[in-house]
């Protein structure tokens, strides 16, 4: 019997054995690489597909017969060439791939040391994800208004809501346009507060020639399967430039593994990640799969050129809806920022109108366009009054959130759609507002 090299992880990184013990239990095989391909290249309908499929089966038949198998399947080569890439493309010094987003913000809220009776400032138009964390350990969110224009945070809002029990600012650039964040650190600065932005649409994206998520203590992205790029459906990237954060990403990752330190007779140690004030954390599980991580690598491949297509599609609309009294159209790019385009932001003046948003809305699915207001303002949630949160209170305190909500704004998709969707799109946005205005 030879000896065989393991391939396994740092469990079973045995070396040169005659018995190895590989980190993949049961490997996977060319019958299995072929459904992962009908899978991601399923049958359209079209002739040809089935004769198509069968050479291709012939050819992994062929390939698995003299191939090798992937002895390694999750934090491996690909994770980390997927940090390295982010580190030089986002130009941050410490990236983490992980399962996804929430779990990112996660690591970054532990790391940020935030406790029972903190206080939070975030938008009122965000995800639940955002505020997940610092509700679960009884943290306090403090919600800042909306700018109308853009509908991302007003950063004059947060600092009339700074106390001295605030910890974080969480800005959340909305469909990919970016936050206006120099005065969120300047705030900062003078309050000694973490910053960290919820880059969730924001990959790609820029202010001021830094990319999002870069700017802040933390920052980071969704690669979830809507976004502008996925990884294979779920993932997330956490970036960082602090000394005192970044180093502890893997172990916050998981679960505190620690290998610089063993205890007696075993491979390592667990030790919890250490906050900013210095008390420990316990760090739970975001382990990513190497497969997930050469999707985000592949798809990185062609961000530019996706966001550049999403803008060209977006300059699009402005120009055919900006002609029309009433449709007040998406804020373009300037020389200080440079959005992702993930959504397509429309809103309307309702008096020039002569109807609402949720009227428009209603004309627009019926002419068959999808369109999705995000997202709903988050103090109406029932988990949050059932957490002693007072809406109509809350309400009072972000009165732009209430009226662009419910009166002013929804989002219509931007994917690489054809020339005949777009100007669809655009012609029925028109015809709708026209119909409201003749009130029919």
């Amino acid at each position: 019997m030879g000896k065989e090299k393991s391939g396994g992880d740092f469990r079973y990184s045995v070396g040169e054995s005659k018995v190895p013990w590989h980190a993949v239990g049961e490997f996977y095989n060319g019958k299995d690489a072929v459904e992962i391909v009908k899978f991601i290249l399923p049958d359209s309908g079209m002739d040809g597909y089935d004769a198509a499929l069968a050479k291709v089966t012939a050819g992994i038949k062929d390939l698995a017969a003299v191939s090798g198998t992937a002895t390694k399947l999750t934090l491996g080569k690909k994770v980390a060439e997927a940090e390295a890439i982010s580190c030089e493309y986002f130009g941050a010094k410490y990236a983490c791939f992980l399962d996804n987003w929430t779990g990112g913000m996660e690591i970054a809220y532990k790391l940020a040391g935030i406790g029972p009776g903190d206080e939070i400032i975030m938008p009122a138009i965000t995800f639940i994800a955002t505020m997940a964390y610092p509700l679960s350990v009884g943290a306090k969110i403090v919600f800042a208004d909306i700018d109308p224009e853009t509908i991302n945070m007003d950063p004059a809002d947060v600092a009339r809501k700074i106390t001295p029990r605030t910890k974080m600012i969480v800005p959340v650039h909305l469909g990919g346009y970016p936050v206006d964040m120099a005065p969120l650190m300047e705030l900062a600065a003078k309050h000694d507060l973490i910053v960290m932005e919820d880059a969730a649409h924001g990959m790609g994206g820029a202010y001021k020639g830094k990319k999002l998520g870069a700017i802040g203590h933390f920052g980071g992205f969704s690669l979830h399967e809507v976004k502008n790029i996925n990884a294979l459906g779920e993932g997330g990237i956490l970036l960082s430039n602090e000394d005192w954060a970044g180093p502890q990403f893997a172990g916050g990752r998981f679960l505190g593994l620690d290998f610089t330190r063993k205890i007696k007779d075993w491979l390592y140690d667990i030790s919890p990640l250490t906050d900013r004030f210095g008390k420990p954390q316990v760090a739970l599980n975001h382990s990513a799969t190497e497969i997930q991580a050469l999707g985000m690598i592949l798809q990185m491949q062609r961000l530019d050129e996706i966001i550049a297509i999403r803008r060209k599609a977006a300059e699009y609309m402005n120009s055919v809806l900006s002609q029309e009294p009433g449709i007040l159209v998406e804020k373009a790019d300037t020389a200080d920022t440079y959005g992702t385009h993930h959504l397509y932001l429309l809103r309307i003046d309702p008096e020039i109108v002569g109807g609402n948003i949720q009227q428009l809305s209603a004309k627009l699915a019926a002419k068959g366009l999808t369109n999705i207001t995000h997202f709903g303002p988050m103090y109406r949630f029932k988990i949050m009054q059932d957490l002693g949160y007072n809406a109509d209170e809350i309400a009072a305190t972000c009165p732009n959130t209430e009226k662009m909500f419910y009166n002013s704004y929804t989002h219509l998709p931007l994917y690489p759609l054809t020339r005949e969707q777009l100007e669809y799109q655009a012609r029925a946005v028109v015809e709708a507002v026209r119909e409201m205005k003749a009130g029919k």
